[in-house]
């Protein structure tokens, strides 16, 4: 299991953010075109898959979630901040929202289309992180898909890197070596996009979105 007090921390810090976050954050996939493309590929892979059912884990305020509905997908979303919970289902009345653990998922075995962790992982310490992915793969279906993102560390012999994030610490992840912890769990790399850092970014970071398929 992740830290209790790690996990603790980071749930009081996003509860005291909520709002804030919710303000900075609800038009991010407007004026992302291509954050818009990369979620339009995972939602045809997860179409065509047969199983429309997409868990948006670490999904805060519900807009992605909200967005992953309107591409046809049955989206439902996860989040350990009550606060951010409360949040979603105000602004999205009509879809599923639960207050969860990404390390005990209330989710049953192999029911899920796609799992969806857009910048959900980066608060995990590192050796905790295998729970985590061990639980992606566990609610997913065979041939299902995960698609998750995260900012990129810029030293392959150092493959996390600690950050000062405005809300919790949090870690950068090397690609290549969060690539290989996902195929270990079960999840082998279909495609992945790397976004380089603009100059209007708050964080000169690379960010990479890894597309993963249960086998």
């Amino acid at each position: 299991m992740v830290e209790q007090d790690v996990l603790s921390a980071t749930i009081e810090a996003y509860d005291a953010a909520a709002h804030a976050y919710t303000q900075l954050f609800r038009d991010v996939l407007r004026d992302s075109p291509l954050d818009r493309a990369i979620m339009g590929v995972f939602a045809e892979a997860v179409s065509a898959s047969g199983n429309g059912q997409v868990a948006d884990l670490g999904c805060g305020p519900g807009h992605v979630t909200a967005y992953l509905d309107e591409l046809g997908l049955a989206a439902f979303g996860v989040d350990a901040s009550p606060v951010m919970i409360e949040l979603a289902r105000q602004a999205y009345p009509g879809l599923r929202f639960e207050v969860g653990s990404m390390t005990a998922l209330d989710i049953a075995d192999g029911v899920l289309g796609g799992v969806l962790s857009r910048w959900s992982i980066i608060h995990t310490p590192p050796q905790e992180l295998p729970v985590i992915l061990a639980e992606f793969h566990r609610v997913l279906a065979p041939g299902g898909h995960l698609l998750i993102g995260f900012s990129a560390s810029e030293d392959p012999s150092h493959p996390t890197q600690i950050f000062d994030h405005a809300v919790a610490p949090a870690y950068r992840w090397w690609p290549d070596h969060l690539a290989a912890m996902l195929r270990r769990s079960g999840l082998p790399e279909v495609a992945r996009v790397v976004r380089e850092p603009q100059p209007t970014d708050r964080r000169q970071f690379k960010e990479v979105h890894l597309l993963t398929r249960k086998a």
